[in-house]
């Protein structure tokens, strides 16, 4: 059975690729839609331009146009399984969670969903990272902080959460956790952060330095890279490093048997990664103007 999946990430509230989105939404009725997170508009930009159209950006267009759609593809309306991203302000998960009880979507972060023959998987965190808002990050494999970077417990959130989240939890916890021994070659994971050292995470960090110390061009986490490793999901998919694709000219890579993209871009096209779960060496990422 044919499963036509889109994948898009880092949309970071742009109103026209959104729009683009939705227009291919309509017009080939995918069987899923998966968004990588770092979806709204910067929890900064009130500071230097509000948008009164959309001031509540969830509910008053994305809840809004979603609705619209099923509205008009009924039964054909996919499922979209949505995760934030790092600079998501974790302030709007409930509005995310109230959605997903309407069954706009299926809030995926941290969770375990069965489609069809497959199992959907979510994660949000990010390693540490040189970002103020700490929402969605954690310490990746130990207490490690790469140079220029800022601990997870000494920067803003817009929420509280645990002190011993802050400063121990780590990626490579959270996702054993979740899987546990789960059998995952028939498993999509839907991640922020890109795997360490690969073609999904290389930054535009040439020549830069802090206190004499180069800075590392691979921002992705150690603990999901070695995930894919040892534990040969079947599909994984990324965003978060926008220029990656650029700088090494692939969108995607593969570890072991397992393929995985980047939907994120750094120029003004909506980056629309097609897929089928079934065939997943077959993906396609289109830019759209």
């Amino acid at each position: 059975m044919s499963l036509p999946c889109f994948f898009v990430t880092d949309l970071h509230g742009d109103v026209r690729k959104y729009e683009i989105l939705f227009e291919k939404i309509l017009s080939e009725s995918p069987a899923a839609v998966f968004f990588g997170g770092d979806l709204l508009p910067s929890p900064l930009s009130s500071l230097t331009a509000l948008d009164f159209q959309h001031e509540d950006f969830v509910n008053d267009f994305l809840v809004k146009t979603l609705q619209r759609i099923r509205k008009k593809l009924k039964s054909r309306y996919p499922d979209v399984f949505i995760i934030l991203g790092n600079d998501d302000g974790r302030m709007e998960e409930a509005t995310i969670l109230d959605a997903a009880m309407d069954g706009i979507w299926h809030y995926a972060h941290n969770k375990m969903i069965n489609w069809n023959s497959f199992l959907i998987f979510g994660y949000s965190f990010i390693p540490p990272s040189p970002f103020r808002l700490k929402d969605w990050e954690r310490y990746d494999v130990s207490r490690y902080v790469d140079p220029g970077c800022t601990a997870p417990d000494e920067g803003a959130l817009s929420i509280p959460v645990r002190e011993y989240d802050l400063k121990f939890r780590t990626i490579a916890d959270d996702l054993e956790e979740l899987t546990q021994n789960r059998k995952l070659s028939k498993s999509i994971f839907l991640f922020h952060s890109p795997p360490y050292k690969t073609s999904l995470d290389r930054a535009a960090l040439d020549g830069k330095m802090i206190d004499h110390v180069p800075l590392d061009v691979n921002i992705g986490s150690i603990a999901i890279k070695r995930f894919i490793e040892e534990k040969s999901p079947l599909l994984t998919l990324h965003g978060h490093v926008h220029e990656s694709a650029r700088l090494t000219g692939s969108w995607r890579d593969k570890i072991g048997r397992t393929e995985a993209f980047n939907g994120s871009h750094d120029g003004p096209e909506l980056s629309l990664i097609r897929f089928d779960p079934n065939f997943p060496g077959s993906a396609t990422r289109q830019l759209i103007l």
